[in-house]
């Protein structure tokens, strides 16, 4: 694939750290040449009132960040741009962590606000290819931290916030033992809570919805956990999935423990024990902004910086 000059982007995530070396191609579309993802959990603690990246968190932070640098420098990008965001955001130990990523590649992580955030996976969604007829929509991401919510009207950002609605940071706070089956108070507190975030939000949502557009692990893992059943790869999947999908999902996956659930064809062990805290959020927020299916897409975050550095 022939491209322009190529940048590198780490996404230090509190679930997972990802890269994406991308170029423009010769109409000035973004064309990924490297995509990697790499569960690593620095969020571990994540939802306690003075959240504090752990030892072991920032170990397996640092290694893989260290290996996606060198990958990433393969290509000879023009620059290798690093990326934080909610668990370094809220770590009271966060520029410890970056001293250290700093010390070992040799490159600076920008901490990126919520709003940051929220925006640059808006600038990221209107690289996809399959949303391009879409103009009056929703975004949502679920991170490992954080939820970012944005609504968009003629393909222009109208609303944009990130609340603390994370997979991870919803375990740690109400599912007390995540290697145990769901208890339905744990479901109906947690599900109560994210409703409760949404309407303090501030977030305007539509009595109709309009499309709606989700990014992010926990959706990526609903569509493997469906391949798998069909011999597929994820991607060969289809990328709108009903609502009715995730309740069924989470119906299924509740009874069950963390050593069950991590068996199921299709799931990542590493996101086994967050992965019922996403579906319950995820169908609590369905269920709120009025809507019965998402289109899932890949284009988040990271193509968003990508397609700011390339101009």
């Amino acid at each position: 694939m022939a491209v322009s000059s190529s940048v590198a982007v780490i996404d230090i995530g509190s679930n997972s750290i990802k890269v994406l070396v991308a170029g423009r191609d010769r109409m000035g579309q973004l064309k990924s040449l490297k995509a990697r993802t790499l569960d690593a959990r620095i969020s571990a603690g994540i939802s306690q009132d003075k959240p504090t990246l752990s030892e072991e968190g920032m170990t397996r932070g640092l290694g893989a960040i260290r290996e996606l640098v060198a990958e990433a420098s393969e290509y000879s990008p023009s620059r290798i741009i690093l990326v934080a965001t909610s668990a370094v955001r809220d770590a009271t130990n966060g520029a410890t962590f970056r001293s250290r990523v700093k010390t070992a590649t040799k490159q600076d992580i920008r901490v990126l606000t919520g709003e940051e955030e929220a925006n640059y996976i808006g600038r990221g969604l209107t690289c996809d290819p399959a949303l391009k007829d879409l103009q009056d929509f929703y975004v949502f991401d679920l991170g490992g931290g954080s939820l970012e919510c944005l609504a968009f009207k003629k393909r222009k950002i109208e609303q944009a916030v990130s609340l603390q609605l994370g997979c991870v940071r919803m375990t740690e706070k109400f599912i007390k033992q995540p290697t145990l089956p769901l208890t339905v108070d744990e479901t109906t507190t947690l599900a109560k809570h994210v409703r409760d975030e949404l309407k303090k939000s501030g977030f305007r949502f539509a009595l109709t919805a309009p499309a709606a557009v989700f990014t992010g692990g926990s959706m990526s893992t609903v569509r493997a956990i469906k391949g798998a059943r069909h011999q597929m790869r994820m991607e060969d999947t289809p990328a709108i999935v009903g609502t009715d999908t995730l309740g069924e999902m989470l119906d299924e996956l509740a009874p069950l423990t963390l050593e069950q659930r991590k068996a199921l064809p299709g799931m990542p062990p590493a996101r086994a024990d967050v992965f019922p805290a996403a579906l319950i959020t995820m169908v609590t927020l369905a269920d709120y902004a009025h809507v019965d299916r998402f289109h899932h897409s890949l284009y988040n975050l990271r193509w968003g910086i990508a397609a700011e550095a390339l101009g």
